[in-house]
């Protein structure tokens, strides 16, 4: 068995094993190697072990003209709890059957597996993606459907389920996914608290979509900064156009062209996301009612904050507080 950790107590949690392959996809692999490799001992004993295994024979090489040595080889599929597949070479090339037969035995025995981006068709090929869902980047997404027909591809949730195999789209996606199953493994404070580590926001959930249309300010200029700082502050006061510009003292005409330059979004756009973030904190700080929440980051109604919350998240306020309302960290046993 390899040193799968520099720990001088090393957990014994779950043993999480990691694909190498030539042409290695070095950042997914850095992803798994970052939530699941580093020496966590605040998580106790029962938190991962991690390695990564050979799936091929030779010298193999990682994007970046990087050079990779496994801890072992493909019989660590034996014995792995999760499999993580990070990438692949393409959608063209072929998977050995050899790996294909391993994983399907490793997911008879229990094993959970999952995938990040282009590693979506080493899953596919192991058949035990047919007749349920996956996704995969975007711009694979048409080749992976063509591919296995079999396959429901859903191009465009951050990552999908489907009996105990787990699929991610983009690189970033990637990193909500193992966020996630983190969450599922020992609850949402160890899943923030990597999260915090990684310098990430608590993570997304996978129905949200890949492309986020969310507006990002792009230039708060001097105009416009006193009134952005003067909403946030008072989130429950009506802030309409009119008075907006007054507090600029602008016209209207003005005011909305000189919004839009600094923030990137017209003023309702803008001022909803503000609250929606503002909703965010205070649903994660206590049990506070939807309906307080609602008046105090100024929806007016827990029907309002429901609506522009789902429409800004992709899930509901109350499902947003379940999954990242502090609880006590669960530990495997």
């Amino acid at each position: 068995m390899p040193n799968v950790s520099d720990s001088p107590q090393p957990p014994n949690g779950p043993l999480v094993v990691a694909l190498l392959y030539d042409q290695l996809c070095t950042f997914e692999f850095g992803i798994v190697a970052e939530v699941f490799g580093l020496s966590r001992p605040e998580m106790g004993e029962n938190w991962y072990r991690f390695a990564s295994c050979a799936v091929e024979d030779g010298p193999m090489r990682a994007h970046g003209g990087l050079r990779v040595t496994a801890d072992a080889g493909p019989e660590l599929l034996d014995i792995a709890d999760i499999i993580i597949v990070p990438g692949w070479k393409g959608a063209d090339a072929a998977v050995p059957p050899e790996l294909c037969d391993r994983l399907r035995a490793a997911h008879a025995r229990g094993a959970r597996l999952a995938s990040i981006c282009s590693g979506a068709f080493v899953l596919a090929a192991t058949g035990l993606l047919d007749g349920g869902v996956a996704t995969t980047h975007w711009r694979y997404a048409e080749a992976l459907r063509s591919r296995y027909p079999d396959v429901s591809v859903d191009d465009a949730s951050l990552y999908r389920s489907h009996d105990r195999i787990y699929t991610s789209a983009g690189s970033a996606a990637g990193i909500d996914l193992m966020i996630e199953i983190v969450r599922q493994d020992f609850g949402a404070v160890a899943a923030n608290s990597v999260a915090r580590r990684l310098v990430m926001p608590a993570h997304r959930t996978g129905g949200q979509a890949q492309f986020l249309e969310r507006p990002v300010a792009k230039r708060e200029g001097v105009e416009i900064s006193p009134l952005l700082d003067a909403v946030r502050s008072d989130l429950s006061r009506t802030w309409t156009i009119t008075e907006m510009a007054r507090f600029c003292r602008m016209s209207e005409r003005t005011f909305l062209r000189r919004f839009t330059e600094a923030t990137g979004a017209a003023p309702g756009q803008w001022l909803t996301h503000v609250k929606v973030d503002a909703a965010k904190q205070r649903l994660c700080q206590g049990r506070e009612q939807m309906e307080d929440i609602a008046m105090a980051v100024g929806f007016g109604s827990a029907h309002t904050l429901r609506h522009h919350f789902r429409q800004t998240m992709g899930i509901s306020p109350v499902e947003y507080r379940a999954r990242f309302l502090n609880e006590q960290v669960r530990l495997p046993v």
